[in-house]
Formats: C-alpha cells, sequence, structure tokens
C-alpha cells in the first residue's frame, strides 16, 4: 500500500474504492439517540444496528451522539471527533475470513465530566427521543447483595447536594428529565444495553431511587412516564491490538486509531416499550419482544457465566485467551458440564430456542482463532458480574437440590486468584476490579479462615451460611492453595 489514508469524512470518497463505507447520507442525520459508554461493544452492536438502518432505510432521525461521562472518555472522545465519528468494524469469523466495513452512525461525541452542561443539553434536545447505556455493571450502582441503589457512593452525594452538577448516569438523567419537563418535551426512553439480568428494570429502581431522595415530585413523574425496556445484548467484542489496527493499514492503507473487532455472532432481543418512538430495527433483525426475561437470564447464565468459568480457570492455569481454553479438552468438557448440568436446569421457559443447538454454538463462538479474547478482560470486574452470573446459579441450585460443583471451583479459584495474582507458572495474572483490594484483602485470611473470602456478604449474600455451598468450597479452596493445579480438580469434579 501506498500512503495511509486517515479515517475521516473528507477521504470517504477515496476509501470507498478499499473497503464498504457509509452509503446513506451522514450531514442529514439527527441524534435521537444519546449513547453513554461509547465503548467497543457499543461501537461493534447498538451503532452496527443502527448503521445497518439507516443503509437499508436511509432514516434521519436515528444518528447517534455518543457520551463520556469518565476522565478515562478523553481518548476515545477525541479519536471519534480526529475521525467525525467514523470507526471501522472488522469482524473475525472461525474460518479465518475477515470482513471490515467503515461505520457511520455516530455523528457527535460529547464529554460530560468538566462540562456536564453540554452533556444535559443534549439530553435535553428535542432531537433526542433514546438515552441508551453501556455503562457496565459497576455504573449502576446497586449492593450486589440487597439490589439497593448505593447512597454511600460519594459521586451521589454530591449530586444530591448539587444538582446541576451531576456526575452519574443518576444526576444526569434527572437533571436532563427535569428540563425537558419544563420545556413540555416528552421524555425520552432510557435503554439499557449492558450484561444485568432485567437491565430495564434495574435502571428504572435505580434512578427512582435517586430521584425520590433528589425530587419527590420528578420521581412521580418518571415513574408514569419514562419508559425503561429490558433488553438481552450478544456480540463477543475483544479489546482492539495493535495487530489490529496495523492490519488495516496493511490490507487498505487505512489509518483508523481506534477500529473495533468482533465476532460475526450478533442479538438483540428487546421489549416494545419505549416512551418516545424507536428505531424501527427489527428490519435489521433485532427481535422485539412483551417480556425479555428468559432470554436474558438464558444469555447470562450460559454465555457470560460460561465465559467467567474458563476465564477464572484459565487464569490460574495460565492460558492466555478464551480460544486457548478452548484448545484444551479437559476445558471443554468442564464447560459443557457446567452449562448441561447446573445453569440449563434453572433457566426459564424459552419460546423458540433449541437450548442444545445454543450451547453448541457458545463453544463454536468460544473457540474462534481469530477472537483471541483475552482472559483479563473476562475476568475484570468480576466482583460486579459473578453475583449474577455465577453465583445466583449457585444460589438456585442450592434452592432447586441441584448440582452447584462446577461453579463452587470457579468461586474456589476466584479466591486464589485474587489473593495471589499468579498462574500455576508463577507469571503475574492482570487483575482488573473496582473492589481489588477488597478482595485481595478478604482471600488473603484463606490460609487461616478457608471461609474469609466467602464472608463478604455484598458479593456472596447468604452463602455462607449454607452447609453445602461451604462444605464444598472449603475443600475445594484448600486443595487449589496445597498445589495451584486446577486441571486437576477439574477432572475430578
Amino acid at each position: 500500500m501506498n500512503k495511509e489514508i486517515m479515517l475521516n469524512k473528507e477521504n470517504l470518497a477515496t476509501l470507498s474504492k478499499q473497503i464498504p463505507i457509509p452509503t446513506f447520507d451522514r450531514k442529514s442525520l439527527k441524534a435521537g439517540i444519546v449513547h453513554v459508554g461509547v465503548g467497543g461493544f457499543h461501537r461493534a452492536h447498538e451503532a452496527y444496528y443502527t448503521h445497518l438502518l439507516q443503509e437499508k432505510e436511509g432514516v434521519s432521525d436515528w444518528g447517534i451522539c455518543g457520551i463520556g461521562l469518565r476522565k478515562g472518555d478523553q481518548k476515545i472522545h477525541d479519536v471519534l471527533q480526529k475521525q467525525d465519528g467514523l470507526y471501522t468494524l472488522i469482524i473475525k469469523h472461525p474460518d479465518g475470513k475477515i470482513d471490515s466495513q467503515v461505520i457511520g452512525s455516530i455523528i457527535d461525541f460529547k464529554l460530560g465530566h468538566d462540562t456536564p452542561d453540554l452533556v444535559i443539553d443534549q439530553m435535553v434536545h428535542p432531537d433526542t427521543k433514546i438515552v441508551s447505556l453501556t455503562i457496565t455493571e459497576g455504573g449502576y450502582n446497586f449492593n450486589s447483595s440487597t439490589g439497593e441503589f448505593d447512597f454511600e457512593n460519594t459521586d451521589v452525594q454530591h449530586e444530591l447536594q448539587h444538582p446541576n452538577s451531576p456526575r452519574t448516569i443518576y444526576g444526569f438523567l434527572t437533571a436532563a428529565i427535569k428540563k425537558r419537563r419544563a420545556s413540555s418535551l416528552s421524555p425520552f426512553t432510557v435503554m439499557s444495553c449492558d450484561n444485568i439480568e432485567h437491565n430495564g428494570d434495574v435502571t428504572r429502581k435505580m434512578l427512582l431511587a435517586f430521584a425520590n431522595r433528589q425530587d419527590k415530585e420528578l420521581a412521580a413523574y418518571i415513574e408514569k412516564e419514562v419508559c425503561f425496556p429490558n433488553s438481552m445484548v450478544d456480540r463477543i467484542t475483544p479489546v482492539t491490538t495493535p495487530s489490529d489496527i496495523e492490519y488495516l493499514e496493511s490490507t487498505y492503507g487505512l489509518k483508523d486509531e481506534w477500529p473495533v473487532t468482533c465476532e460475526p455472532f450478533i442479538q438483540w432481543v428487546i421489549e416494545d416499550n419505549f416512551s418516545n418512538g424507536r428505531p424501527e430495527f427489527e428490519k435489521v433483525g433485532v427481535q422485539f419482544v412483551p417480556d425479555v426475561k428468559p432470554y436474558e437470564k438464558m444469555k447470562l447464565r450460559l454465555l457470560n457465566a460460561g465465559h467467567s468459568v474458563l476465564g477464572l480457570l484459565g487464569a490460574i492455569h495460565g492460558h492466555p485467551t478464551i480460544n486457548a481454553c478452548m484448545e484444551d479438552e479437559v476445558f471443554v468438557t468442564y464447560l459443557r458440564a457446567f452449562m448441561d448440568q447446573e445453569a440449563t436446569p434453572v433457566l426459564d421457559q424459552l419460546e423458540g430456542i433449541d437450548l442444545t443447538a445454543y450451547k453448541d454454538s457458545l463453544q463454536e463462538r468460544f473457540a474462534n482463532p481469530n477472537i483471541k479474547d483475552s482472559v483479563s478482560r473476562i475476568c475484570s470486574e468480576s466482583s460486579a458480574k459473578l453475583p449474577k452470573f455465577l453465583i445466583a446459579t449457585i444460589q438456585d441450585n442450592i434452592a432447586n437440590g441441584g448440582s452447584i460443583t462446577y461453579a463452587t471451583l470457579v468461586i474456589a479459584a476466584w479466591c486464589y486468584y485474587s489473593d495471589k495474582g499468579i498462574d500455576k507458572n508463577g507469571n503475574a495474572i492482570e487483575i482488573i476490579d473496582a473492589m481489588q483490594e477488597q478482595l485481595h484483602e478478604a482471600a488473603s485470611k484463606t490460609e487461616t479462615d478457608p471461609l474469609a473470602f466467602i464472608r463478604q456478604e455484598s458479593l456472596f449474600g447468604n452463602l455462607i451460611n449454607e452447609d453445602k455451598f461451604t462444605n464444598l468450597y472449603s475443600e475445594m479452596v484448600q486443595k487449589i492453595y496445597a498445589d495451584n493445579d486446577i486441571k486437576k480438580l477439574m477432572k475430578q469434579a
């Protein structure tokens, strides 16, 4: 390739000779969607679906304005501003085929950390019909054991005293809804796209808890007028690597500072419950249903929990990626046993889903050699994930008299991972978790108190009182500490 071509709107015509580009009129797009948390997943999922709809139907009301609320969002803001909201989506198939295209649905990006009024004004704009969220499990600010809003959060305390200076998503949403109401504008829909069971219900509950403390009259308005559809989202989207950037440069002569890679599989099941209109996403494959709960539970308990099973056990063994785990027959056998014997029995009735075929597809997706999803990414923020994905399955199986063997070993592995932070070869494990210090402190007491780690009530609820669990956990965690041979324990399970 000759000189690299920077990705921006001026260069699209030139790039169109090398790679598919948006064919719709981006200049006519209005920001009907304001999206908070523009990470890789959003750009591989909601923004991609929106791009497909614009390509197919030429609609102008549903462009996306990205929002960043944290200092850490500065980089993606700067890249997307430089690239006029454009980025490349690289879809990697299991057989080695790679499809790449430039996505054009994001038309603006605003930062709220130092300039909250910019974000509030965007949410209040008459064009805004939906505020969607990918803020990770930790962004919802609830106690994972009780499910209640955490008013001890210092940012929340600040917002209650200074409602015009928001810091969390709840401060921004209430400020914007209040201003819309004062201007006689219809409320927007709040649409969670995070991997949380009943994500819309959780968002609604947390926002109402916050609003009730801040402004009871506004809370009553939100409760009556604002919709919070539950949704189930799915597409494996690993962290972008330098080799992905280099691939675009060498293959297309394209300089994209932050492309996104993903698998070909994509799914979105969402309740048709909107305050102020919605895109016709069903025209590009989104499934609208009256009740999404059985579908999201299936995905959380099989895909997300399955990922954590491979990630935590794989981290201790020394596998660097999820596909490396799936090249190890012990891991494949263990994962399928967990899915069949512990996850599947606690699922709800599912219309139109062949569970055996779904589990087969998960194994194929996890094994995709071209995705190379790192175990460190999968294990990141386990303290926010495992109570919903895995610990809930243990609790359900205790209540139903079912097996808890496979999930319990993962919890024991999590303790060792949090305490020692090394794999079987003595290599340091990268741990990314907001509760990292607390987890380490509790886990470090294990050798004198085998149950120390699971005494954290905010994570494990009342499991410390369940003899079936504590007896099994104690035995497993002591074996891991004795020789750190996780595969031997997996074979014995």
